[in-house]
C-alpha cells in the first residue's frame, strides 16, 4: 500500500479496505485463517444466510485478493490469501507507532503526577 502509485494501486487499496469493513467478510478470513481452505457451502453452512448472498462476499473477498477459489470438481475451494493483509499491517503501521509514542507520553506524564493519598 503505498503513496506513490496512483489509480491503479489506489483502487486496489480501496477494495481490500472496503472488503475488511464487513463483518461476515471478516469472519470468513478468520475461518479460512483458523480452519484452512474450505468449500463455500461448508462456509455457508456457518452464517444465517443463502449461498448466495455469501458468494456474494466471496466474491468481494476474491476481487480485494483476500481469498482464492479453486475447483476441485462441482466443489469450490476457498484459500486465505493474506498478502494484502501484510499491506494493510504496513500501511496501518506508522499509526500503531504513533499511538504508542502517545501512550508513552501519557504514561510518562502520570508518573511524574504527585500521587493523592489524601482521605
Amino acid at each position: 500500500m503505498t503513496t506513490t502509485g496512483a489509480g491503479a494501486d489506489t483502487a486496489a487499496e480501496d477494495r481490500v479496505f472496503a472488503a475488511l469493513a464487513n463483518g461476515t467478510r471478516r469472519e470468513v478470513l478468520r475461518l479460512l485463517r483458523d480452519e484452512g481452505p474450505q468449500p463455500v457451502q461448508a462456509l455457508a453452512d456457518r452464517f444465517d444466510m443463502r449461498r448466495p448472498s455469501l458468494s456474494e462476499h466471496l466474491k468481494v473477498l476474491r476481487e480485494a485478493g483476500l481469498v482464492s477459489e479453486q475447483r476441485s470438481g462441482r466443489q469450490r475451494i476457498y484459500r486465505l490469501e493474506a498478502a494484502p493483509l501484510a499491506e494493510v499491517q504496513d500501511w496501518l503501521h506508522p499509526y500503531e507507532r504513533f499511538w504508542r509514542q502517545r501512550l508513552r507520553g501519557l504514561g510518562e506524564l502520570l508518573d511524574r503526577m504527585p500521587d493523592d493519598d489524601r482521605p
